[in-house]
């Protein structure tokens, strides 16, 4: 009976340990196909982010460029009307600085991705960089936007109605009398500080352009594997 007892205990103990190890492995095949299908998802996430991100950076360098060369224009038209000067081209130049920039950036992948929950990137600076644009660059940038837009419908629209006889966005702006109008020292002084509003809103724009370059050279490794 002891032998006997003996030998049922020790199948038992046996059976149970190929239990524990039947299910240990069942697991660790259900944790490997997890992984798999997370760092699938990663990849398929991550390049529509870099579709998304390579979309902002056109069109964020689209408005910085307009940005700086309205900068440009009203430079040389202050320094024409200190030497009296008007140029031909004055209504295009008022056309392009009389103006301002738009941006809207592409954020539906990364709205996915906060759904799913950001943590399935694999690469915790990848992480971080992404809700840095996403949550405070591309706030700076539309912040920065609409204090030259408001700038704009507060002062220029008034003018424009006052002033000009025709006015087509980016294109020109004709004055009914052009002398007449850049001579009044308050309208030399607004378009100094609209040029210094402008000015003081592009670094935002540089910023967001480089953190958009450093998160798709981060995401490269993960996209092309």
């Amino acid at each position: 009976m002891e032998n006997k007892t003996s030998k049922y205990f020790k199948y038992a103990i046996g059976e149970i340990i190929l239990v524990v190890i039947g299910i240990l492995i069942a697991l660790q095949i259900n944790n490997w196909n997890d992984e798999r299908k997370n760092r699938t998802y990663e990849k398929e996430i991550l390049t529509l982010i870099n579709e998304n991100l390579k979309n902002d950076s056109i069109n964020l360098s689209i408005e910085l460029n307009k940005s700086k060369v309205s900068n440009q224009l009203t430079d040389r038209l202050l320094k024409q009307i200190n030497s009296g000067i008007q140029s031909d081209s004055l209504n295009n130049w008022l056309g392009k600085i009389i103006s301002f920039e738009r941006f809207k950036s592409q954020s539906s992948a990364f709205e996915v991705l906060k759904s799913k929950g950001i943590d399935i990137i694999s690469d915790t600076k990848l992480q971080l960089e992404l809700i840095s644009y996403y949550d405070q660059s591309v706030h700076d940038v539309y912040v920065a936007h609409k204090d030259v837009e408001e700038s704009f419908k507060k002062v220029w629209e008034p003018i424009i109605q006052e002033e000009f006889l025709d006015f087509r966005w980016r294109e020109y702006a004709i004055p009914n009398d052009a002398k007449a109008l850049l001579e009044k020292p308050s309208i030399i002084s607004f378009l100094r500080f609209y040029k210094e509003n402008r000015s003081s809103g592009e670094p935002y724009s540089e910023i967001a352009l480089e953190q958009i370059s450093k998160i798709r050279k981060l995401s490269k490794k993960y996209i092309n594997d």
